[in-house]
């Protein structure tokens, strides 16, 4: 799927590609599965222009799984046929995922262990690596209290998970439909909306040690709740730098992917899956993803 101008679903096509070279400490993956993220929208539309370039045609995404199909010169790490995953971004948008072949570095690239299917591989690299790059950046130890805001979504469950398995004591919020699943992760689910300080100071009365932002637009919230000295973490809001916390943008990584990867084949992090398209309906997959409907990850089934 490429798109040749930014815009809205309509520029998506079904298109002819050559087939990418693989350069040195390169691998070749071709892709079985990948993910849908919001990101990947956002960027058709002209959203991180300002941020990076685009090469067009643009084939989008950024999350894979799949077999190595060839390796380039000094890349001992894989060999053709191995199953891998990857967050693929690179530093310009071009030659993403949503294709029937990737190139990415093999040092963004992790082997999928034995017991996890491709589509689950698919949907954990930019949510995965994100959570717990925010979990590791709030450096917390048992019996700490968390806040998580979006804590249902990708991103925030999969936090939550790795933060509960950290013993961190963890409250999250998202709407009343999700407040189930947010018990079964092991947290306490607050309904966000207004009076959403209030609801959580009687949860927490003397507030939180740290707090994960994975929504936005709670900045005023987190810092009438967070404790003096606690620490916080925005993916959402590059303003929580200038009240001493951290904005996080995701990088590929490819030994912490595979660190996730194998919490998956033990049992200890699972990853929801909504339902799975065909390449050729990505547009389909993207107005989901934009309504904002889907209770899990999206997925694209490239080849069997």
């Amino acid at each position: 799927m490429t798109y040749s101008k930014y815009g809205s679903n309509d520029v998506l096509e079904l298109t002819e590609q050559p087939l990418p070279k693989v350069g040195p400490g390169e691998v070749r993956i071709r892709v079985t599965h990948a993910s849908v993220n919001p990101v990947d929208w956002k960027v058709m539309s002209g959203g991180l222009d300002q941020l990076m370039d685009a090469s067009f045609p643009v084939v989008p995404g950024w999350d894979a799984a799949g077999l190595v199909d060839a390796v380039g010169p000094d890349v001992p790490e894989f060999g053709t046929g191995d199953r891998v995953a990857t967050y693929a971004r690179k530093q310009v948008v071009s030659g993403g995922t949503f294709a029937e072949y990737v190139t990415v570095f093999a040092t963004d690239v992790a082997a999928i262990p034995a017991g996890v299917d491709d589509d689950v591989a698919a949907s954990l690299p930019l949510t995965g690596l994100t959570a717990l790059r925010s979990v590791e950046a709030l450096d917390l130890a048992a019996g700490d209290r968390l806040l998580v805001h979006g804590a249902s979504g990708g991103v925030g469950s999969l936090a939550v998970q790795l933060a509960v398995a950290a013993g961190a004591e963890v409250v999250g919020t998202a709407s009343e439909r999700n407040h189930s699943k947010l018990a079964a992760l092991g947290a306490t689910p607050v309904a966000y909306g207004q009076g959403l300080e209030d609801r959580l100071r009687a949860v927490v009365p003397g507030g939180f040690d740290a707090v994960a932002d994975f929504a936005g637009g709670v900045l005023d919230t987190t810092l009438a709740v967070l404790k003096d000295g606690g620490r916080h973490v925005s993916i959402a809001d590059p303003a929580v730098t200038e009240h001493a916390g951290r904005w996080l943008w995701v990088r590929p990584d490819g030994p912490r992917l595979t660190r996730l990867l194998h919490l998956v084949a033990e049992g200890r992090l699972t990853v929801d899956i909504d339902r799975t398209f065909d390449l050729a309906d990505l547009a389909e997959a993207f107005a989901l993803s934009q309504q904002g409907a889907a209770r899990g990850k999206l997925v694209l089934r490239i080849a069997g």
